[in-house]
């Protein structure tokens, strides 16, 4: 046998151990929330979650600081948005690409039907819902740092939506919130080096 013949290109590469044990960590984590009866929030978090497609929440709550926020308010709203825009083109056709994760499977992990939510089509990892939401609160944030604490809040249960209705694994909502905020950080510093003064 030939060394070209060893070096097969559709033979998988073994993955390294602790990644292995972080995805089994992660499905455990999936599956813990799906075995955890909560009646209570179960309408809530579908309804949050679908509210949060496409941005809805954040442009509704540029809207708000747009309109009574003042200057300050408009810079804030156009920053989050801004963030926003970049964030979920570089999730959406750079990094799911890149990564190819499968969603999960509720119906395997018995997620409860009324948790259950339209599957998108769209690869898992990361959560483009979780990233957007966390870069319009960074990105308000660089300008009314107040109005960033409630939005932050949001996100963050934007992000536990994903997870409790069965179309992300933790890791996806985490990777997400890491994306949207590192890249509204960055977005910040740059609009900063170029201000005068």
């Amino acid at each position: 046998m030939s060394a070209v013949d060893l070096r097969r290109p559709d033979r998988p590469r073994p993955r390294p151990p602790w990644l292995a044990d972080v995805e089994r960590l992660d499905v455990a984590v999936y599956a813990a929330i799906a075995a955890t009866p909560s009646p209570a929030l179960d309408s809530v978090m579908g309804r949050l979650t679908r509210a949060a497609d496409h941005s809805k929440l954040s442009l509704a709550a540029a809207a708000v600081l747009a309109v009574f926020g003042g200057a300050a308010g408009r810079r804030a709203a156009t920053g989050g948005l801004a963030a926003v825009g970049v964030t979920a083109t570089l999730v959406n056709v750079g990094l799911k690409l890149v990564a190819r994760r499968r969603r999960p499977d509720p119906v395997a992990a018995a997620v409860p039907i009324t948790r259950q939510i339209n599957m998108p089509v769209s690869h898992s990892f990361p959560s483009g819902h979780s990233a957007a939401a966390f870069a319009f609160a960074t990105g308000v944030g660089g300008v009314l740092p107040g109005a960033a604490i409630p939005l932050r809040a949001l996100a963050s249960v934007v992000a536990y939506s994903r997870v409790h209705t069965g179309v992300h694994y933790p890791s996806d909502v985490i990777a997400g919130a890491l994306v949207g905020v590192s890249l509204a950080e960055l977005m910040g510093w740059g609009l900063r080096r170029r201000m005068p003064g």
